[in-house]
């Protein structure tokens, strides 16, 4: 015969298992610091000041 499965438990394991992962996206998205935050603002504002320093305008 099988191994006796209680349901409810795979159930929760499952729910965690899920959570768990939404959790660990969540902190890669949020989870950075002001420092951190301030420092890509800062690059990606010196790449579009670059950018556009170095259009050319044909007319």
């Amino acid at each position: 015969m099988g191994e006796i499965v209680n349901l409810r438990q795979v159930r929760k394991d499952k729910a965690r298992i899920e959570k768990s992962a939404e959790a660990v996206a969540n902190r890669a998205r949020h989870g950075r610091t002001l420092v951190e935050r301030e420092r890509d603002r800062l690059e990606e504002e010196r790449a579009r000041r670059t950018l556009d320093g170095a259009k050319h305008d044909p007319a």
